[in-house]
């Protein structure tokens, strides 16, 4: 930008000096302040233009209270009590995966964080799917495919408030266009019922453990 675009750098950076000075102060200008560049295109002039770190701040914000609220209730007991009603009921491999899926989008939905919504019924499960006879490689799968892909469904999700603070674009926009993510849950709990790709635990993974 320095050497072709020079005048885009002076005008961020509202600098008169050197070009290395012009430079960082753009630099730092835009990694945390608002910066507006004029192109003469509406379109372009929006995808150039940005608030920084303080444009993000109420997403911070609101990463930071999911992240701390979900900390609380896993602490507490809540979140386990919760699922236990649902794990009670397990009684094939296809309803096993079913329940995974479920708790793992309830999780994304009450615990508000991605990474909550991994690790707790991951923990949860484990034992159930070892006495089950099904490789942990089942779980993984599960979690992935309904914890990872459905946090951003969710507006008040960490992911779901990254991406729409990213992207600029509201949660409930994006959704109806979301396919991959709408449909993986869904295939993952029929290929369980149907008992296709399900792999069984083996003595080896047994000595292993």
């Amino acid at each position: 930008a320095l050497i072709f675009q020079p005048d885009i750098v002076k005008e961020v950076s509202g600098w008169e000096g050197t070009s290395g000075e012009m430079t960082f102060v753009g630099l730092m200008k835009s990694l945390y302040g608002d910066i507006a560049i004029v192109t003469g295109n509406e379109i372009v002039d929006e995808l150039l233009s940005s608030g920084g770190m303080y444009g993000m701040l109420n997403t911070v914000w609101l990463i930071v209270s999911a992240m701390i609220f979900g900390g609380v209730m896993e602490a507490s007991g809540m979140l386990t009590r919760i699922a236990e009603a649902v794990i009670s009921k397990v009684k094939s491999t296809g309803s096993l995966v079913a329940a995974t899926a479920g708790t793992t989008i309830f999780f994304n939905g009450t615990a508000s964080d991605q990474y909550l919504a991994i690790v707790v019924p991951g923990r949860m499960y484990a034992d159930i799917y070892k006495k089950k006879g099904l490789a942990p490689e089942n779980l993984s799968r599960t979690l992935e495919d309904s914890g990872t892909v459905t946090s951003v469904l969710f507006p008040w999700n960490t992911c779901g408030a990254y991406h729409s603070g990213v992207l600029g674009v509201a949660t409930g926009a994006y959704i109806p266009y979301a396919f991959f993510n709408l449909i993986s849950p869904i295939m993952t709990i029929a290929y369980a019922y149907l008992n296709i790709k399900i792999k069984k635990l083996t003595k080896a993974d047994d000595t292993a453990e």
